[in-house]
C-alpha cells in the first residue's frame, strides 16, 4: 500500500481527475494548498505599491492505493497536470503501514478498495 501526494496547478485539477478515472482511481482528497518551488513567485503592483508573491496557489491530492495501482495513478497525475512548463507540480510516494475502514473495520489492501 501506498500514499501518493501530489501537489498540482488548481487549473489542472479537473485534467487530473478525469485522467484518474480513466485509469479506475476513484478515491482521492484534494486541498488546497500555497507554496513555491522553481517558480519563486512574481511581483506585481497594488494601489502603486510593488509586492512580491511568492506563496502560489496549488492544488494537493492525496490517494491512498494498493501496489499495483501506483503507476497508473501516478501515470495519470502526470499526463493531467504536465503542461512542460515550470510550475507543473510534484509528486511523492510513501509507504503505508496499516489502513482501516472505520465502517467495517476491515484492514490492510481491502480496507483501501
Amino acid at each position: 500500500m501506498k500514499l501518493i501526494i501530489a501537489y498540482i496547478q488548481p487549473h489542472a485539477l479537473n485534467e487530473v481527475k478525469q485522467e484518474l478515472y480513466k485509469a479506475e482511481v476513484y478515491k482521492m482528497s484534494v486541498t488546497n494548498a500555497m507554496g513555491c518551488g522553481q517558480q519563486k513567485g512574481y511581483t506585481e503592483q497594488f494601489r502603486g505599491v510593488e509586492m512580491e508573491v511568492n506563496l502560489l496557489k496549488k492544488v494537493r491530492l492525496e490517494i491512498a492505493v494498493n501496489d499495483n495501482f501506483v503507476k497508473p495513478a501516478v501515470d495519470a497525475i502526470i499526463k493531467g497536470a504536465r503542461s512542460g512548463e515550470i510550475g507543473d507540480g510534484k509528486i511523492f510516494i510513501s509507504p503505508i503501514e496499516e489502513c482501516i475502514r472505520i465502517r467495517t473495520g476491515e484492514t490492510g489492501s481491502t480496507a483501501i478498495g
